[in-house]
């Protein structure tokens, strides 16, 4: 698949999917929690997730490695999309979080605090207009 087929199918998912691209962060963690909240076994072990986790990774670098590296996709592989491996890779992080009873909103404000703050100098900033 090609980057300008990676980006309609990006916009395609944000056009289908637009309600829910607002929700908040406790909003997705409450709404994976109902999700798991269905079933007897509830949330894999820490343990378990962390593997899930690494697994998923692997399954975005794949992807980026499809588009923008030197591998291409054989003819045999799935169609799969970035967007797609992301939205994996966000599923397990909520499962962790929720399963350890972390809000990852105020993570969210403790990074951007951290990053507003010791890398406020870093990097070069844009120039006013």
């Amino acid at each position: 698949m090609s980057t300008t087929q990676e980006l309609a199918n990006i916009k395609l998912i944000k056009e289908e999917s637009r309600e829910d691209m607002d929700k908040t962060i406790k909003e997705m963690q409450k709404e994976v929690d109902e999700y798991i909240g269905q079933f007897k076994e509830g949330y894999f072990s820490p343990l378990a997730m962390m593997a899930r986790l690494t697994e998923e990774l692997g399954e975005l670098a794949r992807e980026i490695n499809h588009y923008y590296g030197e591998k291409p996709k054989k003819a045999t592989e799935e169609e799969r999309t970035i967007a797609e491996e992301l939205g994996d890779l966000q599923f397990v992080i909520v499962c962790l979080a929720n399963s350890l009873n972390i809000d990852l909103q105020a993570s969210h404000e403790q990074v951007m605090e951290k990053f507003n703050t010791r890398d406020k100098d870093r990097w070069t900033r844009k120039e006013e207009e």
